[in-house]
């Protein structure tokens, strides 16, 4: 065989190795997955075959091992058969009559049920948010349980761990979760840890990523939930990290960039549903599996969006768990449902906005039936990928009549909620962006109740006043390469 025959014989090889590789990836990656992302991975394992393939390897995969899901299905049956029929919240005649289905929904999808009699506040305030969490955890008499993406011993966090030192010494049972790749990735880690050992506070880490040990799994599937519950009586959940406002990154304190987040503070059966969040990521990292408390019957006050005689909100909420852990996308599926469901109004704050199609034809659909609908993201971002990613669905929401609120900088707008016409809303830890409906593990509370809307409503109006709006003359006529940027940008958002 002749030189030129042997270089034809390796090129004919090549292209059939090529043409096979590209058939077995379309058969693999499509199964179960949603086609878009199928082609984003097919294109990139076609056209870059190898290096695209091993990026398949690594992160093709937005699902937890199948040991870690079956544990989550284990977990709720458990938390199912806690809850006897006499302790679900029947529907109410001032629920609207949409809410019920949706309600169903999601005892389908967490296996945790609606509520009633629930007193809520909620805090813009950062540092307020923090001293009232230390507040809490100064007066636990049994247990507190705190679990947070990123969690960092700073000036600003130090009264929250010595108050959780405080109370070990008092004989309260402290137990903590913090991601454990957020934690490398986060300042600190050393004094964090050296802190929480001293204190004998019992940390774990979540979604370890621990090769040699046997722990591994797609490098950014991550636990992003923020809890906190004390005595379960009182518990604590949101958008806020336990970390300094700033993040204590160099770039953010170089432009002085400050973090503004939402949480929630619940008294009421909720908080029992909160700690079944709480005790299945505990059950999950540890094997131990924490006393599970029974459901009481159904009672306390019916008047939701009412208040109490302390003047607090009275709501219905119901805790949803969502992440790679379940079989079904259950925040994407709650948030599709709410806002297919709107009759009037749709206001959406998200740090993240990175759609799936199902969201994104349902915001579209909303405005387009005539809805008010708005969406509050930060005017610049701290991540550039997604930041680009998410500016390429602004000319789609424009057009279709959405109202988009630019907040300024140095602020980012970190807040993660949106509100349904007059009495229905969701607050929690999930942005509204492909990531958080398929890799992070998530929490969200869907709360009824007038008085708590009115008060998110007025969250929301503070943004618009801070805010200023963006139009869809000025958006068209943005630089050629900002265009290029979010195109090439969006592109990356399907590949999981």
């Amino acid at each position: 065989m002749t030189g030129l025959e042997l270089g034809e014989t390796i090129a004919l090889a090549a292209i059939a190795l090529h043409v096979v590789l590209g058939f077995v990836a379309t058969v693999l990656v499509s199964a179960n997955r949603r086609p878009s992302a199928a082609i984003a991975w097919v294109l990139t394992i076609v056209f870059i075959p190898f290096l695209g393939a091993l990026a398949f390897l690594l992160v093709g995969r937005s699902r937890l091992p199948a040991a870690r899901r079956a544990a989550q299905r284990e977990m709720n049956e458990r938390l199912a058969a806690r809850v006897p029929d006499a302790a679900v919240r029947p529907a109410d005649d001032a629920w609207p009559s949409w809410l019920a289905p949706v309600v169903h929904l999601n005892s389908a999808l967490g296996a945790l049920p609606m509520t009633a009699g629930n007193r809520v506040t909620l805090t813009d305030d950062y540092d307020g948010s923090l001293a009232d969490m230390t507040a809490a955890i100064d007066g636990a008499r049994s247990f507190v349980h705190v679990e947070f993406y990123i969690l960092v011993l700073d000036d600003t966090t130090r009264p929250f761990f010595e108050a959780m030192a405080r109370a070990v010494q008092r004989g309260v049972t402290v137990r903590v979760l913090s991601d454990h790749l957020a934690g490398f990735l986060s300042p600190r880690r050393t004094e964090t840890l050296a802190f929480l050992a001293a204190a004998g506070i019992a940390w774990r880490a979540m979604l370890p990523l621990r090769p040699l040990r046997g722990q591994w799994r797609r490098p950014d599937l991550r636990n992003h939930r923020k809890i906190v519950v004390v005595d379960g009586a009182v518990g604590f959940t949101g958008s806020q990290n336990l970390i300094d406002a700033s993040y204590l990154k160099k770039k953010n304190v170089a432009r002085g960039l400050r973090w503004h987040e939402v949480m929630m503070r619940v008294e009421g059966p909720a908080v029992r549903e909160l700690d079944a969040v709480f005790v299945t990521d505990w059950f999950s990292e540890t094997g131990d599996l924490l006393p599970l408390e029974v459901s009481a019957p159904a009672g306390g006050p019916r008047a939701s969006g009412g208040l109490d005689a302390a003047g607090a909100v009275v709501v219905d909420a119901q805790v949803l768990p969502s992440g790679p852990g379940f079989d079904n996308d259950n925040n994407l599926k709650l948030f599709a449902a709410l806002i297919h469901s709107a009759q009037r109004r749709v206001s959406i704050t998200s740090p993240y906005f990175v759609p799936d199609e199902s969201v994104l034809l349902a915001i579209v659909t909303a405005a387009s039936r005539g809805l008010d609908v708005e969406l509050f993201v930060s005017e610049e971002g701290d991540q550039v990928l997604v930041h680009h990613a998410q500016r390429s669905y602004y000319e789609a929401l424009l057009r279709a009549g959405v109202a988009i609120w630019l907040y300024p900088p140095p602020t980012v707008l970190h807040s993660k909620h949106f509100s349904v016409d007059e009495s229905v809303a969701v607050v929690g830890s999930s942005n509204m962006d492909i990531r958080s409906f398929s890799l992070n593990l998530e929490v969200s509370v869907l709360v009824h109740g007038a008085a708590f809307v009115e008060r998110m409503r007025a969250i929301e109006d503070s943004y618009r006043a801070a805010s200023r709006p963006l139009t869809l003359d000025e958006w068209l006529a943005r630089p050629v390469g900002g265009k290029v940027v979010d195109s090439l940008s969006r592109l990356t958002s399907s590949l999981q």
